[in-house]
């Protein structure tokens, strides 16, 4: 039998680690793993349990959402809209929207304007609930799921009662809203904004001082403000690094001037100050709601374009004028002047830019969506690296992001 020299030497020959040695590792988190909240693959380099190395590989999910929208007349792209980030499908509506209504130069109606506020901040508190019951879960609060999504199923009740449709509503249109609310629609809001603040009071009564989730969360996924503005990160998670940077207040659009609300921050910059910051500003959101359900205009929903807007139904079936209107838009589609928009909103995961370029036909020439999720996915690797992998976790929640976002 060899010595144990002699076995040193033949382990060094065949690359095998001493005893007493470490080894680094390469480990695959996803494509298909619960904790990245979407097909996700990060390619991860260990030395122990210390991250060295992450690389985030994005693309499972592409579907080419901005080259159909080529092939596609004006108002077809709405529904496409819908899809790219599909827990805030009505802020994607919103910001292609806004953008197509400058080319045409219309003004919308002031009613339409705050429906859309009201319907979007709804979307906003949609989406934080998701985000808020599958990060909870990741670091073992269970039960936030489940309560989290039974007040999110009241939501898409809310959105099925105005638009016919639970999560695709593609409620917005160009030139206002598909329809008018229904009939009753003040006694929806009423009662949701009664119940959500007492919800929001027992989520933040189970979290808040709770010391197994505050171990998990305080001081996880720091990244400095300087790294997250290199990189393009927007949104809660720079907020809760203490830049107080929102698009609803620094550029305010579809009527958000008239309301007023906080943009609330923090300074510890980690995962625990983005979860206080998505439940302060659901709280905000809220009193965007009231204050858009208790000064809801009268009026049209949609602009004075008859060129541009389907007709009323009734007037389609007396008169003749708009029934020809009708048909021709929804056959042909409607021409937008020449010119390029870049619009910015303010999406639950940060800001959502629609770049939108017409040739003068009616398709568009090119539409550009610059979104949240992917510029703050690009700050997974300063993120994790240096950390331990039992803190990715909460630091991949922390970040909120849509892979369908993403990839478009």
């Amino acid at each position: 039998m060899a010595d144990y020299e002699t076995l040193v030497e033949l382990a060094e020959e065949a690359g095998e680690p001493q005893a007493g040695t470490t080894r680094r590792m390469t480990l695959n988190m996803g494509p298909q793993h619960p904790s990245t909240h979407g097909v996700l693959r990060i390619v991860l380099e260990l030395d122990g349990e210390t991250i060295t190395k992450a690389v985030p590989e994005i693309g499972y999910l592409h579907t080419g959402i901005e080259k159909q929208c080529e092939v596609r007349t004006w108002q077809q792209v709405v529904p496409l809209t819908d899809r790219v980030d599909y827990l805030a499908n009505l802020s994607n509506n919103l910001c292609y929207c806004l953008a197509v209504e400058k080319l045409l130069g219309l003004e919308v109606p002031p009613r339409a304007q705050f429906m859309r506020v009201m319907l979007t901040e709804i979307t906003r508190i949609n989406s934080h609930l998701v985000w808020l019951g599958t990060s909870a879960l990741d670091v073992g609060a269970m039960s936030m799921f489940f309560y989290c999504f039974r007040e999110r199923e009241e939501i898409l009740r809310l959105f099925e009662f105005f638009s016919g449709q639970r999560m695709m509503t593609s409620y917005f249109r160009i030139g206002g809203l598909a329809l008018d609310a229904p009939r009753g629609w003040e006694k929806w809001i009423d009662k949701f904004l009664k119940v959500m603040p007492s919800r929001l009071d027992m989520f933040e009564g189970l979290l808040n001082e709770n010391p197994i989730f505050k171990r998990r969360t305080q001081g996880v996924g720091f990244i400095s403000l300087q790294d997250m503005l290199d990189l393009g990160v927007t949104g809660p998670m720079l907020r809760g690094a203490g830049l107080k940077v929102d698009a609803r207040k620094d550029a305010p659009y579809s009527g958000y001037e008239k309301f007023d609300f906080d943009v609330p921050t923090r300074t510890e910059n980690d995962v625990y100050a983005r979860y206080l910051v998505r439940m302060a500003e659901m709280r905000e959101s809220l009193k965007i709601i009231q204050q858009a359900r208790d000064g809801m205009p009268g009026g049209p929903v949609t602009a004075d374009a008859p060129k541009v807007v389907l007709p009323d139904r009734e007037k389609m079936k007396t008169e003749m004028e708009a029934l020809i209107y009708h048909f021709k838009i929804v056959t042909e589609g409607f021409r937008v002047p020449a010119g390029e928009v870049y619009q910015v909103v303010e999406s639950p995961r940060g800001e959502l830019g629609y770049y939108v370029v017409s040739d003068g036909t009616s398709k568009p020439y090119r539409v550009f969506m610059r979104t949240p999720s992917f510029g703050n996915l690009q700050a997974l690797p300063t993120m994790f690296e240096g950390y331990p992998i039992a803190d990715s976790i909460a630091s991949l929640g922390s970040m909120d992001f849509v892979l369908g976002d993403t990839d478009r």
